[in-house]
């Protein structure tokens, strides 16, 4: 039987009981006063009666005979009987018996009472403090003032494996890792000396016997003192949360890994971003290899098993993947790697524990492990949208814990949503390497033989923004030994601005043969441009966002005879132009609007050039970018472009490296041109009025120019052409008409008059006295058209040096 107690809430403790002696016929011989209080009994009115008597209802009595027979048979008894109180009404008692005996002869019964209320009350706290000793699943820790361990219950017993009784008297934290064991010490100490509470603190509680085996808790603390204020030590609820706590952590790492991979349309960058936040929250080592086809932005074939190549690599510390599977080099996985059963079945494959010797069985010998040391493995394929792109390889060698199913589950849900953005990433490769080979196949290859400038061309795609842009350049041959030189940008990106590229420069192309003044070329390229939005409206559809919706343009056409330049541009930054002294200024131009507006007009300025100036024609790439000011820009251009003596090449270099960042935003077209002039000796002009005998006039002034330059061969066929085109001036035109010879790398023979009649090639028939002209013309030269001027027209014809006729 339970002892009195001298606790200060025990209800049965002697200075809270009420007490009571009974002899062995049940009278009542002791009394105290907390029993008068309690019940009303004065001693003088009990002590010498019997207790059934004056304590008990009659109704009571079976039940009091219980339990004296119980008390006879154990010596004692504890439970609740209602007692009689002094003004007759019951009061329910918790009551304790005892036997005393006294020389084996005579027998009293101690007995001890308290209200049921108090008693169940501190049942109840009995009860709990035994059930968070015994049941309680949160671990409990009492530690002394001397922080020493007093006492733990067996959750403590469960979380760690050892007994309770061997915490006992042990110093705080020993049974912890250092470093763990640390924290916890402080913790203790911190809550014993200022009283405060900590709750829900994390602490990492890893035992020195099972360090291997990650363990965390979830601990509160708290001061415990006796009712005078005295410290009596810390007390500690402890909760095993080592499953949520990585729970926790791998829903960090998914929620990281959706912020962090997939940040760019590069299969490289992806692939590296994968490994860097495997490492080193879920391994110690990470390889990522992707086939072949996969880096290249092409299809895979279903179930391909063929080499990969390493693109990204991470490993805790400065261990990195080294030899014999180097990064960004093709290898072929060994049939029997867990790699290559990975890519060709397209399942993960776990490998918790490897054995040691798992490197040197059958043809591994350590192939594609960054450490030898490894112990754990985990390969799983990137798959999407029903392809294998790849495998990821996790390797542990530094934390001795070993891979679980769910470091498995984890890996694969990594995978699969970096698969989704490497296969995003390989499709967006392919559609950048389709549009730059159309850009590339629209862009000029190499520069036309001409004599009229010496050039050197660049072109840089973007490398940050989607898609190739619709810049481009063009070097073109004209009439008269003259040279139209061509910048142009396509707003928008990707294919449908290489397609407008390619529509503009053809038209270019087309315009430029008709030897058109720079402004009424603009005006009929801003049609070009307007028609396809146009068509679109009347056919009711409605454009995409990738709609082309206008473009910028310049056209320089320069003439080595003259020295003269004639620039006009369409919303295009200006060109700049060196002088031979090395002054560099950017020409003053009429902005003009850009194509696609329609309906507003275009400027044309003329400016006379010196032999050996340089004229740099760009995108708004080259001074635009986003991080540079357009003014700025424009100065660090002239200040690269102020040595003109230079080789070409290198000053088109030097401004590359001085304007263009290592991954430009924009794409950048940058044409430099050195003007020449014909030797004066090179061209004769004559000016023949209007009368029969120019014809004749014609044909001596050409043959005896022929003979000068040592081109006899030529005479015939040129004194033939020349006569021809004067006759047509004296038949059809009006004014004066001026010969011009022009020697370069042909022969050219113009013919001018003030006229705008245009010259028509007819097939004339046998009966016609005339009519075969222009037909000899065009068939005994190479090349012959018709150009305008505001003053009227030049037939022109070209032939080469050697002859036709020889």
């Amino acid at each position: 039987m339970t002892e009195l107690s001298e606790g200060h809430d025990d209800p049965f403790a002697l200075h809270l009981a009420a007490l009571a002696v009974l002899d062995d016929r049940g009278t009542v011989i002791g009394w105290n006063r907390r029993a008068q209080e309690l019940l009303g009994h004065p001693d003088t009115a009990v002590i010498g009666r019997p207790a059934s008597e004056v304590l008990v209802d009659p109704r009571d009595l079976p039940a009091l005979r219980d339990v004296v027979a119980s008390c006879r048979r154990t010596g004692g008894w504890f439970g609740v009987l209602p007692v009689r109180h002094r003004d007759g009404r019951l009061v329910e008692m918790g009551i304790r018996a005892h036997e005393i005996s006294r020389d084996d002869r005579f027998r009293e019964w101690f007995l001890a009472g308290a209200p049921a209320v108090d008693v169940l009350e501190w049942q109840r706290d009995r009860a709990l403090l035994d059930g968070l000793y015994r049941r309680c699943p949160i671990g409990l820790v009492i530690h002394g003032t001397d922080l020493r361990l007093l006492r733990v219950n067996r959750a403590i017993e469960g979380f760690s494996g050892v007994p309770a009784a061997d915490f006992r008297g042990i110093p705080t934290g020993q049974m912890l890792l250092p470093d763990d064991a640390r924290k916890a010490v402080d913790r203790v100490r911190q809550v014993m000396e200022t009283g405060r509470p900590l709750v829900y603190s994390e602490q990492f509680a890893r035992l020195e016997q099972n360090p291997t085996r990650e363990r965390v808790a979830l601990v509160s603390s708290f001061r415990m003192e006796d009712p005078a204020g005295r410290v009596l030590g810390v007390a500690e609820l402890i909760e095993d949360i080592t499953e949520r706590h990585r729970a926790q952590r791998r829903l960090a790492l998914l929620d990281q890994a959706g912020t962090r991979i997939g940040t760019t349309l590069d299969v490289a960058e992806t692939a590296r971003e994968l490994a860097e936040v495997m490492v080193p929250h879920l391994a110690d080592h990470a390889s990522v290899d992707l086939l072949q086809p996969v880096t290249r932005g092409e299809e895979v074939a279903q179930a391909l098993a063929g080499p990969v190549v390493r693109l990204g690599a991470s490993s805790v510390g400065a261990q990195q993947p080294g030899p014999p599977h180097p990064h960004g080099e093709p290898v072929e996985f060994a049939p029997d790697t867990p790699q290559a059963r990975c890519l060709s079945e397209g399942r993960p494959v776990l490998e918790p524990v490897l054995p040691p010797d798992w490197f040197s069985a059958g043809g591994r010998q350590g192939a594609h492990a960054p450490d030898l040391g490894a112990h754990s493995l985990i390969v799983v394929p990137l798959a999407a949208r029903g392809l294998v792109l790849g495998v990821m390889t996790l390797w542990r060698s530094l934390r001795p814990d070993p891979f679980e199913a769910d470091d498995l589950t984890l890996a694969q849900e990594l995978a699969s949503r970096a698969a989704v953005a490497i296969d995003n990433a390989r499709r967006f490769t392919q559609q950048q390497q389709t549009a730059f080979t159309l850009h590339s196949s629209l862009l000029p290859r190499t520069v036309p033989d001409q004599s009229a400038v010496e050039v050197a061309l660049r072109y840089l795609p973007a490398s940050a923004a989607p898609g190739l842009g619709g810049d481009w350049f063009d070097v073109i041959p004209l009439s008269g030994a003259r040279v139209a030189l061509v910048v142009g940008d396509v707003v928008g990106r990707g294919i449908h601005a290489a397609a407008t590229m390619g529509r503009l420069r053809t038209a270019v192309h087309t315009l430029a043969s008709l030897d058109l003044e720079p402004d009424e070329v603009l005006s009929r390229l801003d049609d070009l441009v307007i028609l396809p939005a146009a068509e679109q409206e009347a056919a009711g559809e409605r454009p995409v966002g990738e709609q082309v919706v206008g473009a910028t343009c310049l056209y320089a056409m320069y003439d080595p005879v003259s020295g003269r330049c004639s620039v006009a541009r369409a919303g295009h930054p200006p060109p700049v132009v060196t002088a031979p002294d090395g002054q560099v200024t950017p020409l003053d131009l009429p902005a003009g609007p850009p194509l696609g507006l329609g309906g507003l007009p275009f400027e044309a300025r003329e400016v006379e050039l010196a032999e050996g100036s340089l004229l740099c024609l760009y995108t708004n790439g080259l001074i635009g970018e986003r991080h540079i000011d357009a003014d700025v820009g424009l100065t660090k251009l002239c200040a690269a472009l102020t040595r003109p003596a230079d080789a070409l090449e290198r000053t088109c270099q030097a401004v590359i490296d001085s304007l263009v960042p290592a991954r430009p935003s924009d794409d950048v077209a940058l044409l430099i041109a050195r003007t020449r002039m014909l030797p004066p000796e090179n061209v004769a002009s004559w000016r023949l009025p209007l009368e029969p005998a120019s014809a004749a006039r014609a044909r001596e002034l050409t043959s005896a120019k022929l003979s000068e330059w040592g081109l006899e061969h030529l005479a015939f066929t040129t004194e033939l052409v020349a006569s021809e085109l004067v006759t047509n001036v004296y038949r059809y035109a009006g004014g004066p008409a001026t010969l011009r010879l022009i020697r370069e790398r042909c022969l050219v023979c113009e013919v001018s008059d003030t006229s705008h009649t245009s010259p028509h090639l007819r097939r004339a028939r046998t009966t016609d006295e005339g009519g075969r002209g222009l037909f000899l013309v065009a068939q005994m030269t190479e090349r012959w058209g018709t150009r305008y001027t505001r003053e009227g027209k030049t037939v022109w014809t070209e032939q080469p040096l050697a002859g036709m006729f020889t």
